[in-house]
């Protein structure tokens, strides 16, 4: 799983920072998690192809989150994309999608659907993964994301050798959960294969602080979270939390690596902001535009 910040700035782009956009590559599925204004370049500079992209799931339908989409689907379009965008949101968002598209006009339009989610609903899995979301305290309708990896079955070849089996197709069924019969000897799943735990990744945009955060982050592997505001700017930050909110929020969901993004355009530099959250949570990164981390 590789994630990439193609935008880390708040309500307006900087030279370094352009808004809000962040896509996740895991296996054949492209997440792209909102979609300001430049997405795509960043994405072309990053060669990322947009045709990669199978979901795109907005947080909320302010500008800086999502004034890119138009211009990613017309180049979708251009691109002959042969898929079915998968839209995720908030209430509204057909509404909203609808309306955007109608102030242009489009060659090679694509297939899309849109799904409304529920504050609080578990609305995607497949074999690999599952997507959460809960609704956030903002000055509109919010989504917070969850991804959790399903636990793999991974062969526990020092035992499974005993039997002469190393590379078979059998081992296939092992890695579903499933008990084996080879030369006439039953191979039991529990011995030969160790149950390799899922990774959480968690994605916090524009919120008020909110304790119920807390649970629905809770032991993520990665928590990348809202950090608009120094904590020094607390009595302006109104639907937006600061550094150290989110590094308390790392710390009492017991999560393991902490990523801020989403800052003002008021800080030409972010030193002092990671600085000051790394008191409270040691594994603190600040994003920045293009930045990788792989999961």
């Amino acid at each position: 799983m590789k994630i990439t910040f193609l935008g880390t700035s708040a309500m307006l782009p900087t030279k370094e920072r352009n808004p809000s956009s962040i896509f996740i590559e895991y296996g054949k599925e492209g997440i792209l998690i909102d979609c300001g204004e430049g997405t795509q370049r960043q994405m072309r500079i990053k060669g990322i192809k947009p045709t990669k992209i199978s979901k795109l799931l907005i947080t909320h339908f302010h500008g800086d989150h999502v004034l890119g989409i138009p211009g990613l689907m017309q180049s979708l379009g251009a691109s002959e994309y042969q898929k079915t965008l998968e839209i995720y949101g908030p209430e509204k968002s057909s509404t909203y999608i609808k309306s955007m598209l109608k102030g242009f006009a489009f060659k090679g339009k694509i297939k899309y659907k849109v799904q409304e989610l529920k504050n609080s609903s578990k609305f995607f899995s497949n074999d690999d993964f599952i997507l959460y979301c809960k609704g956030l305290k903002h000055d509109i309708p919010c989504l917070a994301y969850s991804l959790i990896e399903k636990d793999k079955l991974k062969i526990n070849i020092d035992y499974t050798k005993k039997f002469g089996l190393t590379k078979h197709p059998l081992l296939g069924k092992l890695q579903k959960g499933k008990s084996i019969t080879y030369q006439g000897k039953k191979i039991d799943v529990k011995k030969a294969t160790i149950k390799k735990p899922g990774k959480k990744i968690s994605i916090i945009l524009d919120t008020s602080p909110d304790k119920s955060i807390e649970k629905f982050v809770l032991n993520s592997d990665l928590l990348i979270c809202d950090s608009t505001w120094s904590s020094d700017t607390i009595n302006r930050r109104g639907s937006h939390m600061t550094n150290l909110d989110a590094a308390n929020i790392a710390k009492k969901s017991k999560s393991k690596k902490l990523i801020l993004t989403h800052f003002s355009q008021r800080y030409k530099t972010v030193n002092e902001l990671l600085k000051e959250s790394k008191k409270v949570f040691k594994e603190t990164l600040a994003a920045e535009d293009l930045m990788e981390i792989n999961v």
